[in-house]
């Protein structure tokens, strides 16, 4: 290993940016999980959907839900709570599957209409590019992963998640 390569794996990458400001009533809904880097909870997801609800106390009810490993696979279901950081623009959330652990969770890309997002970590571990409708064209979803990889993640580990909702609840 040369002195190069041990200060280049050194180095961090710089935060990314969030976007400047959510409305966040216009943001709760459904959104359908095109592709991601996924967590190990997403083994193999079809059909999967996130969906915010605002709660009266500010937080962000939130349910993920897909069929595991085929359309018709087992159906699982997560229901994490969402938490606005403050002074964030509602761009920074910190979302909670388990007490006392929350997860960093930023919306650093959302289109003017509010149909595409992308949902990104400062560790470029994880990221999920979602959408409003099950169905994404070829160019919005090569622009948005190019974004992706502009962002420093290694777009080989993105996964697209199969959709096909006839005849689906």
């Amino acid at each position: 290993m040369t002195i190069l390569s041990v200060l280049t794996g050194c180095q961090s990458l710089p935060p990314i940016q969030t976007v400047p400001q959510v409305d966040l009533p216009r943001f709760m809904g459904q959104w359908y999980v095109i592709a991601a880097i996924p967590t190990f909870i997403e083994k193999a997801p079809y059909n999967p959907i996130e969906e915010y609800k605002a709660n009266t106390d500010g937080s962000i009810a939130t349910t993920f839900s897909f069929h595991q490993g085929g359309f018709n696979g087992p159906f699982k279901i997560y229901h994490p709570t969402g938490f606005v950081v403050p002074d964030s623009g509602n761009a920074e959330w910190k979302m909670q599957f388990v007490w006392p652990f929350k997860s960093e969770y930023l919306i650093v890309y959302l289109s003017d209409d509010y149909q595409h997002t992308i949902i990104a970590r400062n560790k470029r571990d994880y990221v999920w590019l979602m959408s409003r409708s099950p169905n994404m064209d070829t160019q919005t979803y090569n622009d948005l992963v190019a974004k992706i990889k502009a962002m420093g993640y290694d777009i080989s580990k993105l996964r697209v998640f199969p959709h096909d909702h006839a005849n689906k609840k």
